[in-house]
């Protein structure tokens, strides 16, 4: 499950005010998220929990649920 805190970085970083983000969501599915903004919402989660991510951790994202789940590998939850 995506948590509200994932959601509102990325939500935020795309300028959108609402969109249904599922573990499963890709970024194609979400208006906005290209390549340069896939950048940004990394370094805005990255910034916003405090974590760092290596290269190939982002590599291996698939979807939204990846991301929450390297997230939370990082934050201990």
């Amino acid at each position: 499950m995506i948590s509200p805190e994932l959601k509102k970085v990325i939500l935020s970083e795309l300028d959108l005010d609402d969109f249904d983000l599922q573990d499963t969501t890709i970024a194609p599915e979400v208006p906005g998220w290209d390549s340069l903004n896939h950048v940004n919402i990394i370094l805005a989660v990255e910034k916003f929990f405090n974590v760092k991510f290596k290269s190939y951790e982002v590599l291996r994202l698939k979807n939204v649920g990846d991301l929450q789940t390297l997230v939370n590998s990082k934050t201990g939850k």
